[in-house]
């Protein structure tokens, strides 16, 4: 009997070589992870005049034809998506699920560092970021940077999936609080305005100090400025056991003055000590909203919950040369060190 739980990357692996994942291409070296998939960007990449659901009765083409797309970029040889504007790209993958496994999808957290907002679109949706139990179809990802335009090209990984076998079932929960007092002297980063361009493909190849200026903090406090996006840290290290996983979900949303992450998902092995992940924080994206707010240290920021896995995966995170294990407050991994 199939154990019910987050599918690990055994099972992904053996997923797809059944058919239930497909690609006209294999897959490449650590696209499969602890307790996701990586997903690819396909060759073209359509510019929305807005956001979309498809619906229970229609395909996302559907709704391409009927004249919401402005414009494609050929992404081959590379094309900008720039701030402000919404894309959508087709993924290489593609999904035949069993029917009692649903995906769940998230940005990857290098994407959620650089403020690109995506989201995963099925066909007959009416949720994003989700495909349900038995789904036949292909994959669409949403793209709308917000602070730095950036370089994107086919095969490009922005967004992960998470494959789950039965029900949701939440085990236990903890929260995450930001940490104000800093870490080797350094607190926080706020974006810089009117940047560069970030190249998805050139890693450890930019200078953070033209993208990012340090947060001075004095005694735990700071305000949020309207629209502006932060990079923090949790003040807690967080751990993910080998025979769980989780993810990041808003503490208060009624609060609705700040928002402190992009990217949810954590695979099971970070922070553990065995994975070479002592203290290990989470980093925080967070964003500014409709007025000035004033954060504290130690102020309550988002809330990780957690799940069983269906089986431990056979090479916990951090153990596969992740740029994050181990993290106190680290800018994404396009950024020199």
């Amino acid at each position: 009997m199939s154990i019910a739980g987050i599918l690990p990357d055994t099972e992904i692996t053996e997923l797809a070589a059944e058919g239930g994942i497909r690609c006209n291409l294999p897959f490449v070296d650590n696209q499969v992870q602890p307790a996701s998939l990586d997903l690819r960007l396909g060759h073209t990449a359509y510019r929305l005049r807005a956001s979309f659901l498809p619906g229970q009765s229609r395909t996302v083409q559907d709704v391409l034809d009927s004249g919401l797309v402005m414009h494609e970029l050929d992404l081959n040889g590379g094309a900008v998506l720039e701030t402000g504007c919404v894309y959508l790209v087709p993924l290489m993958e593609t999904l035949t699920l069993p029917e009692n496994v649903s995906a769940a999808m998230n940005p990857k957290s290098s994407t959620g560092r650089i403020d690109v907002f995506t989201r995963v679109i099925a066909d007959q949706a009416t949720t994003f970021d989700h495909a349900p139990a038995g789904y036949v179809g292909p994959l669409y990802v949403e793209i709308s940077p917000r602070t730095f335009s950036i370089l994107a090209r086919p095969g490009d990984r922005l967004v992960q999936a998470r494959f789950r076998r039965g029900l949701r079932q939440a085990t236990r929960e903890i929260t995450v609080s930001v940490d104000l007092e800093g870490f080797d002297g350094k607190v926080g980063y706020r974006a810089r305005r009117h940047s560069g361009l970030i190249d998805l493909a050139k890693i450890g190849q930019h200078d953070p100090r033209d993208f990012w200026e340090e947060i001075d903090v004095r005694q735990g406090r700071m305000i949020l400025d309207p629209g502006e996006f932060y990079i923090l840290a949790s003040r807690e290290p967080v751990i993910i056991p080998l025979d769980e996983a989780a993810e990041m979900a808003p503490i208060a949303p009624e609060i609705g003055e700040f928002r402190a992450h992009y990217a949810g998902f954590f695979d099971p092995g970070f922070g553990v000590a065995e994975a070479g992940g002592t203290g290990g924080r989470a980093v925080l994206e967070v964003r500014g909203r409709d007025v000035p707010f004033f954060l504290e240290h130690g102020q309550a920021a988002a809330r990780l919950v957690y799940e069983p896995m269906a089986a431990r995966p056979a090479r916990p995170y951090g153990t596969m040369g992740s740029n994050y294990q181990a993290q106190k407050l680290k800018l994404a991994k396009y950024f020199s060190s």
